[in-house]
């Protein structure tokens, strides 16, 4: 006879044997993974129940389709069903109320009869004798259960009423969407000791806590916004954040796909649960990188903002759409050793796009902004002056691109000391060079018609 037990507070379970299959998982950047599977199951003629188990706890079963691979027009599907009441301690405990079980203590000791009641302090059983017995929960090492009670299951399974005119065995397909499963892209470069060349390589991290383990899975990854509409169903409970890293030989192929991009890994790959798996998503490789120092006084106050940028195209040495990520940035000391010098997120960027990464604030260039004057000429017509003071500490010279924000109306600059270019509609910039500690000034002034 099988016995159901919990010991040292572990639930013990008898295993049932896995079925075979082929996995596919493919892995969107929005909490979000389509999973399909293709398992040999037997069919009976007639109308009969087909299990799945080992599925994503936090499956969205609204999602679900079922296929029979072989004969689809001669099986109809009637019912469709998730069963989630995953057996637990506490839930054996609850179903075996009035029934009889048998606790055994730390010290040896065996209690059998009927279970009254429990708690998290103690187990009230009425024995044979008709005596009541309160086991410390603290001192209990095994509860004993004669059978796992009906509704209970061990693991969460889908599980379909069908009406089949095959009979026998041939491949089933089932698809599910399911939540807790994420990717994103991470970058590691390095700057040379000239700031003129960038180091990149490119990393994939896949997190999985779906609550299913997926063996030797083909892995593809949807790089882009997908719309989805939000709707409130069903999550299981992921305990804990428990992570492994694990890294694997390059080879994700690229493709357009739809208005997205689509990274396919060319081996099969084993995506645990509770598991970060880093893949990389492209060999390293080296592209020229322009320093910029770019001063915005309106939104950073006295701070230049330092900028590297660099093209993302084949003639630069990428030329692949690149996911959006963290990317992370060092540079080489004259000893070779690698400094970290700063981090920034870079967006979905297509093929032939710049990336410009901000690394941090510059140390020894400092910018002033003020308004020198304001004139109220109409009602309608305002004028502004500003005076924008940038100076150069550095032992060498520098370029420093001045922004400016011109917020509202009909705007003219009616009066400036340093060339400018317009950005777009409401943005001009200026570029300035330093020398080694000098100090150079603009001056503009800029009339608002509404």
């Amino acid at each position: 006879m099988k016995r159901w037990g919990i010991f040292m507070g572990a639930f013990l379970a008898v295993t049932v044997q896995a079925q075979e299959k082929s996995v596919s998982v493919t892995v969107y950047n929005q909490n979000l993974a389509l999973v399909r599977e293709v398992r040999e199951l037997n069919f009976r003629k007639g109308v009969n129940e087909v299990k799945f188990t080992d599925v994503a706890a936090q499956i969205d079963p609204t999602s679900v389709h079922f296929k029979a691979r072989q004969t689809p027009e001669q099986v109809a599907i009637l019912e469709q069903n998730y069963q989630y009441d995953l057996v637990s301690s506490e839930k054996l405990l609850q179903k075996y109320i009035d029934q009889n079980i048998e606790v055994q203590t730390k010290q040896g000791e065996i209690y059998s009869g009927q279970l009254l009641s429990y708690d998290g302090s103690g187990l009230t059983l009425m024995q044979k004798e008709g005596d009541i017995k309160i086991v410390s929960r603290a001192e209990v090492r095994d509860i004993s259960f004669p059978s796992l009670p009906e509704g209970l299951i061990t693991r969460p399974t889908l599980l379909w009423l069908l009406d089949s005119d095959f009979q026998g065995k041939q491949k089933a397909e089932v698809s599910y969407l399911t939540g807790g499963m994420n990717w994103h892209a991470e970058y590691v470069a390095v700057v040379d000791q000239k700031d003129q060349n960038l180091e990149l390589a490119g990393w994939v991290s896949i997190e999985n806590n779906s609550g299913a383990t997926y063996p030797q899975a083909k892995l593809k990854l949807i790089a882009g916004d997908v719309h989805r509409v939000e709707e409130e169903f069903r999550r299981m409970a992921v305990d804990g954040m428990a992570r492994e890293a694990k890294i694997a030989a390059p080879g994700f192929e690229e493709k357009a796909f739809f208005e997205y991009h689509l990274y396919t890994l060319s081996r099969p790959a084993t995506i645990k649960d509770k598991e970060i798996k880093q893949i990389s998503l492209f060999p390293n490789t080296t592209v020229r990188v322009q320093k910029k120092f770019v001063y915005d006084g309106a939104y950073y106050a006295g701070k230049v903002r330092v900028n590297l940028e660099f093209d993302n195209s084949q003639k630069a040495g990428l030329g692949m759409p690149l996911p959006k990520g963290k990317i992370r940035v060092y540079k080489e000391d004259t000893d070779k050793s690698l400094e970290f010098i700063g981090e920034d997120r870079i967006d979905h960027t297509p093929k032939d796009e710049k990336v410009r990464v901000y690394v941090g604030n510059a140390f020894d260039i400092v910018g002033e902004r003020k308004q020198t004057d304001y004139e109220r000429l109409s009602d309608r017509v305002d004028r502004y002056t500003y005076e924008i003071s940038l100076r150069n500490h550095k032992e060498e010279s520098v370029e420093v691109v001045v922004v400016e924000h011109l917020y509202y109306g009909d705007w003219e600059i009616t009066k400036t000391d340093t060339p400018f270019v317009k950005k777009d509609a409401s943005t001009i910039e200026f570029v300035v060079q330093l020398e080694k500690d000098q100090e150079n000034k603009i001056n503009y002034t800029v009339t608002y018609k509404r």
